[in-house]
């Protein structure tokens, strides 16, 4: 018996070895390969697998489904409603509704008339049939996995007076489509993302991840950090404009000129995350009409920029963290739709006005948010009405509140199929110009799409 517990014992050493020295080949494969390696491909291919196998089991939890690359079924709302009004308030306004249909299976754009929250007109394109026309495959190589038909987004659409909608799907090509849905165009010169705004010009605003980097990240970054850019673009897909965040930095001695290379923030490979740019339309005490501001939410900063100069003319830090959205809504004050993602009193999202005359900032609508315990991690935004109403959309959750001018919600909105299951919503947003809307009214009178 003896030399029976000696064997097993030196069997179960063997094992616990050889498991160790699996374990740290294991381990330097992966790193090996999250540092751009390129040597055992296939054996990085195998380690890959099975260490997202835990987040694969997860993924067909959470979507319901087998099938991993379905997005997930939200939970958060799913005792509401489809669509809940509680005041009747009849506002001529369209709502773009850029959501995930969880009966259908793919992303579409629903334009909503606010007099009644009737869907007046519909925008869904052949994702794969675009796809083939992308020619830039090396800064696109997964455009087939990672925006699939069940993957893709349109993530918020811009809607113009012709009837046309551009978008991208985060991180991909930028696109343009007609009133029937019919592939205009398409620019995959770089990776666009996040906001999309139309300036004074009739230009448009949107943030992209470029690559070649800018001179101050140039090669001293793998391929995969994020160096972000403002890009201007006019509607027919022409780059206008192209300047990188962290330059714009560097050459404001707002931070050192190694910065992109060194700081700490560039350990996480995304160390500006650009999520919105807004034109200035008017001259003003504080702005100029041309200029932009930006929100960066990884530097918890509002950016006040003048590509004219290139010059930074405020750089707005507060109490805010991890904000998304930023509006101007008067000639001295913007708001700004804070996430809250700070380490204390983070329960809940708020939308913060910050005055430049006095400096200060101010909590609007906080009791109804709290309320409603409405709370977004990351994304999320907030449109101010003409009249001082509020609609907030709580993006991770697929919900979208309007209060009146005097707090009161008039109705709520839940991205809930008929099969009950509740996708996300990809940042909408507000039109109350009324030629605008008139005008589109009479193209989806006088227009007849066969497709």
């Amino acid at each position: 018996m003896k030399w029976f517990k000696n064997f097993f014992s030196y069997q179960v050493f063997f094992v616990i070895f050889i498991s160790f020295i699996c374990f740290l080949l294991f381990g330097s494969i992966l790193r090996h390969h999250y540092l751009g390696g390129k040597k055992f491909l296939e054996v990085q291919k195998v380690a890959i697998f099975f260490a997202e196998l835990p987040s694969y089991v997860n993924k067909m939890i959470q979507s319901r489904s087998i099938n991993i690359n379905k997005p997930p079924v939200l939970k958060k709302h799913s005792e509401k409603k489809n669509f809940n009004q509680i005041l009747t308030n009849k506002r001529e306004a369209l709502l773009i509704l850029p959501i995930y249909d969880h009966d259908l299976g793919k992303s579409l754009v629903k334009i909503i008339d606010l007099n009644n929250f009737e869907t007046i007109h519909t925008y869904q394109h052949n994702v794969l049939e675009m796809w083939r026309q992308v020619t830039n495959i090396k800064e696109f190589p997964n455009l087939y996995i990672d925006d699939s038909p069940i993957r893709f987004e349109y993530r918020h659409p811009l809607l113009l007076k012709d009837g046309s909608l551009i978008a991208d799907s985060d991180y991909t090509p930028i696109f343009k489509i007609d009133y029937c849905s019919n592939l205009i165009w398409i620019n995959d010169e770089e990776s666009f993302h996040h906001s999309k705004m139309l300036d004074h010009e009739n230009n448009i605003w949107i943030p992209a991840k470029i690559y070649p980097h800018s001179k101050y990240v140039g090669n001293n970054q793998i391929k995969e950090f994020f160096d972000d850019a403002v890009i201007k673009i006019n509607t027919d897909g022409k780059i206008l404009f192209k300047k990188s965040v962290i330059e714009i930095l560097i050459q404001n001695k707002i931070v050192p000129k190694n910065f992109a290379i060194n700081s700490i923030l560039s350990n996480s490979m995304d160390p500006i995350h650009l999520n919105d740019i807004e034109p200035v339309f008017f001259d003003g005490k504080f702005w100029k009409k041309g200029d932009i501001f930006l929100s960066t939410p990884s530097l918890n900063a509002i950016i006040h920029f003048r590509p004219e100069t290139n010059k930074v003319i405020n750089y707005i830090t507060g109490p805010f963290t991890r904000q998304h959205d930023v509006d101007i809504i008067s000639n001295k004050e913007i708001s700004i739709f804070n996430n809250n993602n700070s380490i204390t009193e983070n329960e809940f999202s708020e939308i913060l006005i910050y005055n430049f005359e006095t400096k200060n900032f101010k909590k609007i609508f906080n009791n109804q948010l709290t309320k409603e315990n409405f709370k977004t991690e990351f994304q999320g935004l907030s449109y101010m009405f003409k009249d001082g109403a509020l609609m907030v959309e709580e993006q991770g959750h697929g919900r979208i509140i309007l209060f009146d001018n005097e707090g009161n919600k008039e109705w709520e909105f839940v991205n809930k199929s008929k099969n009950g299951y509740i996708g996300f919503i990809s940042w909408s947003r507000v039109i109350e110009d009324k030629i605008f809307i008139r005008n589109y009214k009479k193209i989806i009178e006088n227009k007849k799409c066969i497709n």
